[in-house]
């Protein structure tokens, strides 16, 4: 068998080596074809030489099963490589020492941004988030033109995210990590909601006398930003909440896919608000287009941060300005740093007492 096999290479080396330099004839070459290398009936389909019409040459099964085979596994490594997003740069800041690893809640979460991301990648060109490909009309046009033409309902097939969660528990760091991850060309915006609530009013002053200012002011805004990122979702002023229903469904008609942390949780929004039962529709909208994911980590890292910043204050002070001129500051730095961590402990143990 041994024997066969090296028979076989030794000719499949011979047939390559003349077949590069251009020695054998067409007509030899020809001849050969369909004749069995290997006399053992399991080998004989892998070593038949076959003449490949399509590229006008001479090729053994065997070699065109290997090159089958390191053909799937470089597809398969090419599966492996990560395909960008914002999983991707998370694990580069934990490996750089910029984040703390071991945070599951954070994981979860995003996990759910890279699931957007990719959703968004999937389907750009049916939300039309490339600004340069989208419409050259301004936002009055596009309204003014949909008031003589009746225009369908542009949903985006992707839905967005609506993450909600504890202070300081990452929710902004990991929205900004995925919107610095789009695309460049993309049509996006991230704004924190107070400032884009101004922005709204600001807009429907300009627009007085409209018969749908707030259907004018959202064809403006979609036509800036596709992706609309909005930071601290709070609403505690009546006006703003008479309004977020109409202009957030003007919005999602016009293909908007709304990305937002908050503080509280859709249902509790607007809790305790004048005339709330107005407001309850926009929840429910807001359900329907986004969904919900609830960051539920028991760490505060503004305030792990500020421990930090204590404790490298109090060692670089007994390093490097030892005798104390003042005692009583280094007590209360000291002291600070014991009400952080033990906030922190306490904090901990209250939301993982099942445990």
């Amino acid at each position: 068998m041994r024997a066969a096999v090296a028979r076989s290479l030794r000719q499949l080396r011979r047939l390559a080596r003349h077949h590069a330099e251009g020695r054998a004839p067409i007509n030899r070459l020809t001849r050969q074809q369909n004749t069995l290398i290997l006399r053992g009936s399991a080998s004989r389909s892998l070593c038949t030489v076959r003449h490949d019409d399509e590229h006008g040459r001479f090729v053994s099964p065997a070699v065109e099963s290997l090159r089958n085979m390191f053909s799937t596994a470089a597809a398969d490594s090419i599966k492996d490589v990560p395909r960008g997003g914002p999983m991707v740069e998370y694990e580069k800041r934990i490996a750089s020492g910029d984040l703390v690893d071991g945070d599951s809640f954070q994981v979860d979460t995003i996990q759910q941004l890279q699931r957007l991301y990719e959703d968004l990648v999937e389907n750009e060109e049916a939300c039309q988030l490339d600004r340069y490909q989208s419409s050259e009309k301004s936002g009055r046009r596009r309204w003014l033109w949909s008031r003589l033409i009746a225009q369908p309902s542009t949903q985006s097939p992707v839905k967005g995210l609506y993450l909600y969660g504890g202070v300081g528990t990452g929710k902004t760091m990991l929205m900004d990590l995925f919107y610095e991850q789009l695309p460049a060309n993309w049509r996006k915006k991230r704004i924190h909601f107070h400032d884009f609530m101004l922005n709204v009013h600001s807009r429907l002053q300009m627009h007085k006398g409209v018969s749908d200012p707030l259907d004018m002011v959202a064809a403006e805004i979609s036509d800036e930003a596709i992706i609309l990122c909005l930071d601290e979702f709070m609403v505690t002023d009546v006006a703003d909440a008479m309004i977020l229903n109409r202009l957030f469904r003007h919005l999602f008609s016009k293909g908007v896919v709304l990305v937002s942390t908050s503080n509280r949780a859709p249902d509790q929004l607007y809790e305790g608000g004048l005339q709330r039962n107005l407001f309850l529709p926009f929840i429910d909208t807001l359900k329907e287009r986004c969904i919900s994911h609830p960051i539920g980590s028991a760490v505060d890292y503004r305030q792990l941060g500020s421990v930090c910043c204590l404790l490298s204050e109090v060692i670089s002070g007994f390093f490097f300005s030892f005798p104390f001129h003042d005692i009583f500051n280094l007590m209360s730095r000291l002291e600070k740093v014991s009400i952080l961590l033990e906030a922190n402990a306490v904090q901990f143990l209250n939301r993982n007492s099942n445990l």
